[in-house]
């Protein structure tokens, strides 16, 4: 189903055409405002209040209920995960009804739309040890009664233990030169087997004298010997200057093959 959407321009909206919104053909949760220019968006958990100016869709709903329905705009530019999802990502384990540990959350851009995307039978567990990033967050989160604001420090997971549940996707956007031990400690304690893990990796961070190719190679390494397997990545060009995200398993069960 699709929704026909009004623009919010300072116009009438006479003789502008209707813009199409429509399901991500690949990722539940996540939609595509069809215009000029696709543009990725998200359904607005909390219609009539945009988190950080971003833009906002409003739709009638053609399918039954005739519920009007919002939409925010999420622009790869400034999500990485949004970056990853043009960029045409497989496996995005950030999906609706899904417990998602976000470490690196800052002021909560990009946790607004996990928060949209997982909805209201989902919670995001939102890390950020900044103190100034995290009043932002705390602030954000008071709308959105999916996000679990938690202002700690990733390398120390046992201090939020008590706030955090079994999750079944780890976010990462930590840009340290230790995060792949940061995200084995924080899968170890939180991500259950077959869990799945999404991280960002910025190759000046861990090592600005190599290749970057050469430094996502050793991370992967790195997280092999942890036991998070890497199934795909994916570089963040052209949104991002010499990033990529790795995307894998947890712990994977050994299937037996037919």
């Amino acid at each position: 189903g699709y929704c026909r959407v009004r623009g919010k321009g300072k116009g009438k909206g006479k003789g502008k055409p209707a813009v199409i919104v429509e399901p991500h053909k690949v990722h539940p949760g996540i939609f595509v405002s069809r215009g000029k220019e696709d543009t990725l968006c998200t359904l607005n958990l909390v219609p009539g209040i945009a988190v950080y100016g971003e833009k906002r869709i409003a739709a009638d709903a053609v399918e039954e209920g005739g519920e009007k329905k919002e939409y925010r705009a999420w622009n790869p530019y400034r999500s990485k995960l949004a970056a990853a999802v043009v960029g045409g990502i497989d496996n995005c384990q950030v999906a609706p009804g899904k417990k998602v540990l976000y470490l690196g959350a800052a002021s909560g851009t990009t946790v607004s739309h996990v928060s949209d995307i997982v909805g209201p039978t989902g919670t995001v567990y939102a890390v950020e040890f900044s103190h100034r990033s995290g009043r932002d967050l705390v602030e954000m989160s008071k709308r959105r009664p999916n996000i679990v604001p938690i202002v700690n420090d990733a390398r120390n997971p046992k201090a939020y233990r008590m706030l955090v549940g079994m999750c079944d996707c780890i976010f990462m956007d930590v840009a340290q030169p230790d995060q792949a031990r940061i995200l084995a400690i924080n899968a170890k304690q939180f991500l259950k087997a077959d869990g799945w893990f999404m991280i960002s990796i910025k190759a000046p961070c861990i090592d600005s004298t190599q290749e970057p190719a050469a430094v996502f190679a050793a991370e992967v390494e790195k997280m092999k010997a942890e036991l998070l397997k890497p199934k795909e990545q994916i570089t963040l060009e052209p949104f991002e200057r010499d990033h990529a995200v790795v995307v894998g398993v947890y712990r994977p069960s050994k299937k037996k093959t037919a």
